[in-house]
């Protein structure tokens, strides 16, 4: 009785502390008319105490397909304010732009409030294969609100990413726009290994109990 109520509160436990944690959202973005053509995975954190958004994006596209421009549409009307940086630029030119960086047709004409570009104007629709992701490589990018992400969750900013796709297809004349779908919450690694070693010490206790029984 004792050993079947211990493994209880042990589930218990461990569904509490892995709802507590940080999570990790990793997202498929798929080009809006270029499908499987213009792909990329997006790795997401954000911590809300100081509104810093933190996405990893990984340019999965076939043939020579580029990520050439990274913007966000999260609410009606423009919204600046923000600052953003990027890590490990390496052979890319990706600024950061705090402004309107005009609308997208392929999804109703969406406007962006702010994001990074490889464009000398800092549109959107524009940009330079050349000094673009390439595919198969990845790249870090981190976005400050300064409280202008307001309550918004790390799902709802993640979801309202656009991603710019350019020289995409077998002859690399294409062009295309692609954005989330629902992201899949993934636990990251540290929790798992802190999940482990908690179920390991519970079930060592239980174990030690039974023998002195």
């Amino acid at each position: 009785m004792f050993k079947k109520a211990l493994l209880t509160t042990a589930a218990a436990v461990a569904i509490f502390a892995l709802s507590s944690v940080a999570r990790a959202d990793t997202i498929n973005i798929v080009g809006n008319s270029t499908g499987n053509l213009s792909t990329a995975v997006v790795n997401t954190s954000y911590n809300a105490a100081t509104q810093t958004f933190t996405f990893t994006i990984t340019n999965t596209s076939p043939f020579a397909a580029t990520v050439s421009g990274v913007g966000f549409d999260i609410g009606a009307g423009n919204i600046n304010g923000f600052t953003g940086s990027v890590t490990n630029l390496s052979d890319t030119d990706f600024t950061f732009r705090d402004t309107d960086l005009g609308n997208v047709p392929q999804f109703n004409g969406a406007v962006l409030d702010f994001g990074f570009t490889t464009s000398n104007n800092g549109a959107f629709t524009n940009g330079f294969p050349n000094s673009a992701l390439d595919p198969g490589k990845s790249l870090t990018f981190t976005v400050v609100g300064h409280g202008n992400f307001g309550s918004l969750t790390e799902q709802q900013i993640a979801n309202s990413i656009y991603v710019r796709f350019q020289r995409v297809g077998a002859n690399g004349s294409g062009s295309d726009v692609g954005r989330p779908g629902a992201p899949s919450a993934v636990p990251e690694p540290m929790t798992m290994i802190l999940f482990g070693t908690g179920l390991a010490g519970i079930a060592a206790r239980a174990r030690r109990r039974t023998k002195k029984a």
